[in-house]
């Protein structure tokens, strides 16, 4: 039979493959297609920051993914994906920060989910089922 221990460990493995495949997907398009950093380096540029700065999004978005999918020092992966998506909202989504959708729901419902897990996933850690448990 299941304790309570390892419930928890089993809900910390969904929580990170959740947030760390999901991730890792908007990281890997970036990675497909450089083009896309242009966008992040003209925000950067506009508000008088270096736009090598841009790259930062690699680490929030493929190796913080990583290192919380794997279970790898996950509560600093978690950091760099909830750092990111501060940079995100500060940068591209600022405007958008109190409004809400035309069903109801807040516009930034998936900038909100990424921010909001990497943090669940610093409190949390990584559980028994990682490469290197926290």
């Amino acid at each position: 039979m299941l304790n309570q221990s390892r419930f928890g460990d089993i809900g910390k493995l969904i929580v990170r493959m959740m947030v760390g495949v999901l991730m890792l997907l908007h990281g890997l398009h970036k990675i497909l297609n450089p083009g896309s950093l242009d966008s992040i380096r003209n925000m950067l540029a506009s508000i008088s920051l270096p736009s090598l700065l841009a790259y930062g999004v690699y680490f929030g978005e493929v190796v913080g993914a990583l290192m919380v999918i794997l279970g790898v020092y996950s509560r600093i992966g978690g950091l760099l994906i909830a750092g990111n998506m501060l940079f995100a909202l500060a940068l591209a989504h600022r405007a958008q920060i109190f409004t809400l959708t035309n069903m109801g729901g807040w516009a930034l419902e998936l900038q909100g989910f990424f921010l909001l897990s990497g943090l669940a996933i610093i409190f949390l850690g990584s559980g028994r089922f990682a490469l290197k448990p926290d």
